[in-house]
């Protein structure tokens, strides 16, 4: 098509500008000749019908010039070297297993099956015999690996294809910064140009650093303030934009003024972008999404063709007052930050002025009017606005209302949805690096900016892939500046028709969901990917003989980002077709596919970039693809491109391989399983493999586990046989039977001095003078009322001993038990603490073991690439260690509680059992000496 245009004032092509198009090195005699062999001019100074050069002659002519070795190869591979032909069930195996992602859903994108084979043969074969034959040969083959059908990517991700209806704040939104400036930052030009040129690529949001201007017109001027930039008119640049906003894509255009105007001109700014885009411009909201707290943003499909104004904004009373002087005629102008007196307008100038602008701004006076009578609605309060805002700019802007960040707590409480805030690089990464998962929250529900540092005068652009991965809308670049972030940023936004909205993944827009852009573990609901990248050959890649090589990076999470590890070998003096034929780079996971993206550069042999490809993960093909390469600046290159082996899997963490094999295809793996029993059957081997694998399994569960403790019970009878009871009991014996032997002689003393006393008082008496002596009676009653005082007293004597005897038993059993317990419980804790140790040794084990098979593993390449795998197999080994410390915790934790659970019944059985020995004052007898009470008749 390109050599199609490139025709000379006949309308022919010339061979100069064949030659040239296929110039790679000394390759012009060649070209010549290749044209006569093809039955076309071939002088340096032909011309050729632009007729005669179709495409198959271009075709002929581009792989006789650069022949396609490495296609051979894999035909071979394909056809196992033995036909000249792929036959259609190598071509649907081939195309299954090779040129298909595994993980696309069979039912939403089906596998190939004869018939679309056969398409695809009918198509690309131009053999008739083949074709006839159901069969490909290696030209139909290279036809069809280079066709659109064949593409790096889903095609349908080139057109828009996402969900076009969710709030802004759920996009990311194609930003340029300092737009005018076509390049440095300081003593840089201006031009108009550069905002045609942004927006024809698909930017939405462009920067106008609106200044005074100078001269009798006093038209207002966008430059870079105190930079010594030159400058454009306005008015040119509303132009500009009315001219060129649409053109690529029809969703909104968003203009970020940097407003640096006085009043009077700021009326200018109002006045051109009423006038010129008419209603092109938002001038009020919608009436679905009002400019409330808590109601939700615009979609970009209710804003098709709007362009919208980001500006500071008065507050709502303010505005609404100076709004009405405004449109009587009445309003005057006070600058705050102007002494000048040619920036107060005279109000008769003001009221011709807002003549042809009342008509424009009559629906938002008369919004405001309404508010007068009636139930008023609750005043919304812009925070951070400044008061030096003409009021008819200031009704232009509603949904993109700049604010001064507060904190993100504080922006969340007001919960204004059309609120805003910008934030210069180094503040933005200090909020991320701080406050990762609130700064992902913010943007859920408001937008935010990000722009490059003042620091970068080269207008060099800082990476944007950090503030992508925190969900930031407007991540603004240098649009001017061709380098690795503006060509990720170009890369990224040719999805969706490159439309310049590009729907966030859904966790980094549900508000019930919590996500940390620095977190290296699996995000809920998402699937990590592993894949693996072979760079085979390349064409065309200079027009010099010179040698290449490629780099291959990925760039997405910090955990997904890989920089400058993966390289081919450098393929010294050939520009033309370089085969590398390299070991595939592996990207073994990466957690977050939607986000992530991958970069081809090819370098030559100076370290310069002949061209670069950025393709992001979600919408990649897995299988052999060309990737046809662009320049610095990321537009097409006609021929150069690579030709590469996409391999895109699941992610498996180490050891669960097997397992899932088994869920891929359980039959096939069933299969395997079976065969390889056998064959171990076969070799005498299946048997003792198993008692080894048993044998290792019951050492590992000795070694892991101690058998269980087995304490015997504590008993009261087992404690009463302790030493220190035994000690106490006998001391306790020796008191009593002290007080008994007191007791007993006491009474014996007592015994006798009464039986002496009745003997001197009978004696001489007959029985008859006895019974009626009275003085015998009383003695005895006097004797027996002393006997029964003494008898309670040594009872109670006894019982008070006995009764402290017992409370003295009762504590020393309760001290024995206790200090019983407290041995089993030490004894129970000790153990704990040798399975814990033995726990953390046989992890420290295997972590150095871990660091070892790392180390030693030959299939990792770079250093970054054994960093990267030992970092997953540690994260892996924490989750581990971490269960089974957590396992152990709860096991011995359950093990304490069981053995306090027997602890306090113990306690509570013992309390029971003393209070069934404890003796009352009427069960204490006197032991010995206790006599019958004495009455006359005893005497007589």
């Amino acid at each position: 098509m390109r050599l199609g245009f490139l025709v000379d004032p006949r309308g022919k092509v010339p061979v100069k500008v064949v030659a040239r198009t296929f110039a790679s090195g000394k390759t012009e005699k060649l070209v010549y000749q290749i044209l006569s062999d093809l039955g076309l001019p071939s002088g340096k100074n032909d011309a050729i019908e632009k007729a005669d050069f179709t495409f198959e002659k271009f075709y002929e002519l581009y792989h006789k010039i650069c022949p396609r070795n490495d296609i051979e190869e894999l035909f071979r591979s394909i056809t196992q070297g033995k036909a000249n032909s792929i036959n259609l069930d190598q071509f649907i195996y081939f195309l299954n297993e090779k040129q298909r992602d595994p993980r696309l859903n069979e039912i939403l994108y089906p596998l190939y099956d004869e018939k679309r084979a056969l398409e695809i043969i009918t198509t690309y074969e131009q053999n008739d015999e083949a074709r006839e034959a159901k069969t490909l040969t290696k030209d139909g083959l290279i036809r069809y690996l280079m066709s659109d059908e064949n593409a790096p990517v889903f095609l349908d991700r080139l057109d828009i294809y996402m969900d076009m209806d969710q709030p802004l704040s759920h996009y990311y939104i194609n930003s340029s910064h300092n737009t005018y400036l076509s390049g440095r930052q300081f003593g840089g030009k201006s031009s108009v140009e550069m905002y045609r040129q942004t927006l024809l690529s698909g930017c939405r949001c462009v920067e106008l650093d609106c200044w005074d201007g100078k001269g009798e017109d006093e038209e207002p001027i966008i430059t870079h303030g105190m930079a010594m930039c030159t400058d454009i008119l306005f008015k040119d640049v509303i132009y500009a934009l009315r001219d060129t906003a649409f053109v690529t894509s029809d969703y909104p255009v968003i203009l970020s003024f940097e407003n640096h105007c006085c009043k009077s001109q700021q009326y200018k700014l109002a006045k051109y972008c009423d006038e010129i885009l008419g209603d092109l411009l938002l001038k009020e909201p919608i009436q679905d999404f009002p400019l409330e707290p808590g109601a939700v943003l615009p979609p970009p499909s209710a804003l098709k063709r709007k362009i919208l104004i980001k500006n500071k904004r008065l507050k709502p009373e303010v505005e609404k007052k100076e709004l009405e002087l405004f449109l009587q005629g009445e309003f005057v102008i006070e600058d705050e930050d102007k002494e000048d007196a040619s920036a107060v307008v005279d109000v008769t100038k003001i009221a011709e002025l807002a003549a042809p602008a009342a008509a424009a701004v009559a629906p938002v006076a008369a919004a405001a009017a309404s508010q007068d009578g009636g139930e008023e609605a609750p005043p919304i309060q812009y925070t951070g606005s400044t008061t030096n805002v003409h009021p008819w700019l200031s009704s232009m802007v509603n949904y993109a209302q700049p604010v001064k960040f507060q904190t993100f707590d504080y922006a969340e409480k007001k919960n204004v949805h059309h609120n805003m805030s910008s934030f210069a690089e180094t503040t933005g990464m200090n909020l991320l690096k701080s406050q990762a998962i609130e700064f992902v929250n913010y943007n859920k529900r408001q937008m935010s900016r990000i722009y490059p540092k003042g620091t970068r005068a080269d207008s060099s652009n800082y990476m944007p892939q950090v503030f992508w991965n925190a969900g930031c809308q407007m991540v603004s670049l240098n649009f001017q500046t061709s380098d690795l972030p503006m060509q990720l940023n170009q890369g990224k936004f040719e999805y969706n028709g490159n439309c310049g909205y590009l729907l966030k993944p859904d966790f980094m827009r549900r508000a019930d969901r919590s996500f940390d852009p620095f977190a290296d573990a699996p995000v809920d609901g998402v699937i990590a990917a592993s894949c693996a990248v072979q760079v085979i050959a390349g064409q065309f890649l200079s027009d010099k003989k010179v040698g290449t090589y490629v780099e291959v990076d990925m760039y997405g999470l910090p955990s997904d980002t890989v920089r400058k590890e993966f390289r081919t070998r450098m393929v010294p003096a050939n520009g033309l077709n370089p085969v590398y034929n390299e070991e595939p780079f592996l990207f073994r996971k990466v957690v977050l596919p939607d986000l992530a993206v991958l970069r081809f550069g090819v370098y030559d042999e100076n370290g310069k970039l002949l061209g670069q490809r950025i393709l992001p993960l979600d919408g990649l093909q897995g299988g052999y693809r060309h990737i046809s390469l662009r320049t610095e600046a990321n537009f097409p290159m006609s021929l150069p491109m690579l030709f590469c082996n996409i391999e895109l899997k699941i992610y498996v963490p180490d050891g669960f391989e097997d397992f899932m094999d088994a869920l891929s295809d359980p039959r096939a793996f069933m299969g395997a399983a079976k065969e390889r029993s056998d064959n171990m059957k076969a070799m005498g081997i299946e048997e003792t493999g198993k008692k080894e694998k048993d044998d290792q399994a019951r050492k590992e569960e000795q070694r892991v586990t101690e058998p269980p403790l087995v304490f015997d019970p504590i008993t009261v009878d087992s404690l009463r046989q302790e030493k220190g009871f035994q000690k106490t009991a006998k001391k306790q014996q020796k008191e009593l039977d002290a007080v008994k032997k007191k007791h007993a002689k006491e009474r014996a003393g007592v015994q006798k001095q009464q039986n002496a006393a009745i003997e001197r008082l009978v004696k001489g008496k007959s029985k008859e003078e006895i019974k009626a002596d009275p003085a015998v009676r009383k003695l005895i009653q006097e004797q027996n009322a002393q006997w029964t005082e003494m008898a309670e007293r040594h009872k109670k004597e006894e019982w008070e001993l006995l009764k402290q005897q017992l409370a003295d038993q009762q504590d020393i059993l309760r001290k024995l038990m206790e200090t019983t317990q407290a041995g089993q419980m030490k004894q129970l804790e000790a153990k704990h603490e040798r399975e814990i140790k033995e726990l953390n040794s046989r992890q420290a084990k295997i972590s150095v073991e871990t660091s070892k098979e790392v180390a030693n593993d030959k299939t990792l390449k770079t250093k970054g690439e054994k960093d990267r795998r030992l970092r997953e197999k540690k994260q892996n080994n924490i989750k581990r260690f971490m269960d089974e410390k957590k396992t152990a915790t709860i096991k011995q934790n359950r093990e304490k509680e069981k053995l306090k659970v027997t602890h306090d019944k113990q306690l509570e059985e013992l309390a029971n059992d003393v209070q069934k020995v404890s003796l009352s004052p009427g069960g204490v007898g006197l032991v010995g000496g206790v006599r019958e009470i004495v009455t006359i008749e005893t005497v007589v």
